[in-house]
C-alpha cells in the first residue's frame, strides 16, 4: 500500500484538494443562504445544478480531452472552476449562482476523468484494487476536511470562497508538473439503456434512490442542522462525521457483501435507513448528542446503497459490458441527485426542515417495496458470482469502472484507448459498443 501511495501521490493530492474545495463549497453555499433566510428550494436548486453539470461534463470531457490532451484539459477546467467559485462572491443574484454551480460541476467532472484515466493507465492489473481504494480514501478524506474547515473558520465571509478557489488552484500543480506519459485517448463508454433496464432493474432502482437521498443530503443537511440551532462549527462537525461514516462503512460492507445475498442486503439497508431516519423526520427538535448519533447511523446506511447496487449489477452483466454499465449507473445516479434536492427543498419550504429526513424515509420505503430478492432468477448471473465487492469513491466519472478490478483488463483497454474523432456523433459512439441482449432479461 505504501508503494501505491508513493507512486500516485500527485494524483491523489490533486483529488484531495478538489474534494476539499467541493465539500467546503457545498456546505458554505447552503449555510450562507440559510443565514440569509433564503428558501431551501434555492439550496436544492444549487445542488441539482451541480449534479446536472457533472452529468453534462461526462460528455464534454471526452471531447475536450480528445481535442487538447489530458494536461491542458485539466488545467483549463481547474481555471474555469476557480473563476466560477470566485464568481459567487461577485454577485448575490441566485440564478447566476445556479449557472456558476453548474459550471463547477461540469469542470470537476472533466477533472475526475483526467485523474481516473491517468490512474488506470499507470496501474498494474494486480494493483488495480489497491489503487482504487486509495483513490476512494483520498476522495472521502477531502470531503471530510472540507467540512472541518468550517470548525476552524466559522465566519461565512468571502474568504471561504477564496479558500475554495485556492484548493482548485493547488490541485492544478501536481498534474501540470507531472513527468508521466499522457494516457491514451479516450472513447465515450457506450450505453444501452433498454438492455440494462431489462437486465438489472432492481440495481438501477437502488442507484436512483441513492441519488435522490445522497444528493439531498449533501445539499440540504446543513440547512436542516442550522434549523436545529447548531452553530457553524457544529454544522461542520456534523457534516464531517456523517461523511466520515461513508468511509468507515465501506470495509465492513465489503465483508458482508461477499458473504450474503446482495438483494437481501439492499432491502435490509433500506429498512434500516427508514427506521433510523424516522425520529429526525417526526421530531421538530433533537438534542445535539442524539442528532450526531442518529445522523452518523443514517449516513452509514445511505452510503451503502450505491456500492451494493454496483456490486449487485456486476454479478449479472458480462465483463465486456461493465464499463458501459458503470456509465449507465452514474447517469441514473445523476438523475436522482438532480431531482432529489429540488423535491426535498420544496418539502422543506412548505412543511419544515425535518421534511428532509421524511424524504429519506419515503424513498427508503420505496426501495423496500421495489427490491424483491425472490424475483432474482439468476438466469444471467455471471460465473463465480458474487464477484468481489469493491469500495466505491465518494465521487467519480464514467471512467471509474476502468479502475474496478472486476472489469476485464482487455475490455478496459478497448474502451479507453480507442481514438476519438472530434466529429464522432453520439449515435456512432453508442453503436460502437452495442451488443444484442441474450435470452430473457435478468431481474436483478
Amino acid at each position: 500500500m505504501r508503494h501505491i501511495w508513493k507512486s500516485f501521490r500527485s494524483l491523489y493530492f490533486a483529488a484531495l484538494m478538489m474534494l476539499i474545495g467541493s465539500g467546503l463549497l457545498s456546505t458554505y453555499l447552503a449555510l450562507r443562504l440559510a443565514a440569509e433566510n433564503v428558501d431551501s428550494l434555492w439550496v436544492g436548486a444549487l445542488m441539482a445544478a451541480n449534479y446536472f453539470g457533472l452529468a453534462l461534463g461526462g460528455k464534454v470531457g471526452h471531447r475536450l480531452i480528445a481535442r487538447v490532451g489530458h494536461i491542458r484539459a485539466y488545467a483549463t477546467c481547474a481555471g474555469i472552476v476557480g473563476a466560477a467559485v470566485l464568481g459567487h462572491g461577485l454577485t448575490s443574484w441566485l440564478p447566476a449562482w445556479i449557472g456558476l454551480r453548474m459550471i463547477v460541476g461540469l469542470g470537476m467532472m472533466c477533472q475526475y476523468m483526467v485523474i481516473e484515466s491517468w490512474l488506470n493507465e499507470q496501474a498494474d492489473a494486480k494493483h488495480r484494487g489497491a489503487v482504487f481504494s486509495c483513490y476512494m480514501i483520498a476522495s472521502y478524506l477531502g470531503l471530510v476536511l472540507g467540512q472541518l474547515i468550517l470548525v476552524v473558520h466559522p465566519q461565512l465571509g468571502p474568504e471561504l470562497l477564496m479558500l475554495v478557489a485556492m484548493c482548485f488552484a493547488l490541485c492544478l500543480v501536481p498534474v501540470a508538473m507531472t513527468r508521466r506519459i499522457h494516457p491514451a485517448a479516450l472513447r465515450p463508454a457506450p450505453m444501452d439503456p433498454k438492455f440494462f433496464i431489462k437486465r438489472v432493474p432492481q440495481s438501477l432502482s437502488t442507484v436512483l434512490g441513492a441519488g435522490l437521498i445522497v444528493g439531498s443530503f449533501y445539499g440540504l443537511a446543513p440547512v436542516y442542522a442550522a434549523s436545529q440551532g447548531l452553530s457553524t462549527e457544529q454544522i461542520g462537525l456534523f457534516m464531517g462525521s456523517c461523511i466520515f461514516a461513508g468511509l468507515v462503512v465501506q470495509w465492513p460492507l465489503g465483508w458482508l457483501s461477499d458473504r450474503y445475498d446482495r438483494a437481501v442486503l439492499i432491502r435490509s439497508v433500506a429498512i434500516g435507513l427508514a427506521l433510523a431516519s424516522a425520529p429526525l423526520a417526526i421530531l421538530p427538535g433533537v438534542p445535539l448528542e442524539l442528532l450526531f448519533g442518529i445522523g452518523f447511523v443514517i449516513s452509514l446506511l445511505q452510503f451503502c446503497l450505491y456500492p451494493l447496487a454496483v456490486a449487485f449489477s456486476n454479478d449479472h452483466v458480462e465483463s465486456e459490458r461493465r464499463v458501459s454499465l458503470t456509465a449507465m449507473l452514474l447517469v441514473t445516479y445523476g438523475v436522482g441527485a438532480c431531482i432529489g434536492p429540488l423535491a426535498a427543498g420544496v418539502l422543506m419550504k412548505l412543511l419544515g426542515a425535518q421534511m428532509l429526513y421524511a424524504f429519506f424515509v419515503c424513498f427508503a420505503l420505496v426501495l423496500v417495496w421495489r427490491i424483491r430478492p425472490k424475483a432474482v432468477t439468476g438466469l444471467h448471473q455471471v460465473q463465480d458470482a458474487p464477484l468481489g465487492h469493491v469500495a466505491m469513491p465518494a465521487a467519480g466519472s464514467p471512467l471509474s469502472a476502468a479502475l474496478d478490478p472486476r472489469v476485464d483488463e482487455q475490455t478496459v483497454q478497448d474502451v479507453m484507448q480507442a481514438p476519438v474523432a472530434a466529429e464522432d456523433t453520439e449515435e456512432e459512439a453508442q453503436e460502437a459498443g452495442e451488443v444484442a441482449p441474450q435470452q430473457d432479461p435478468q431481474r436483478s
